[in-house]
């Protein structure tokens, strides 16, 4: 399976997208802003429900 194919981002790619610290990420996880699933200790962010929330925030402006 290539990387275009995964329906979810690490912690540390959804940083990279975002532009925003480690701590802020896990911050946004645990209030819920950002929405997550967590298997085991994995905490994964589905890409679908992130891209959904970057559109309805920049559709706001």
């Amino acid at each position: 399976m290539e990387n275009d194919e995964r329906l979810t981002l690490t912690v540390k790619e959804t940083q990279i997208i975002l532009g925003l610290s480690r701590s802020l990420v896990y911050q946004a996880i645990e209030t819920g802003e950002i929405p997550s699933v967590r298997i085991g200790k994995r905490i994964l962010i589905p890409k679908a429900a992130l891209y959904r929330l970057l559109e309805a925030t920049v559709s706001k402006k």
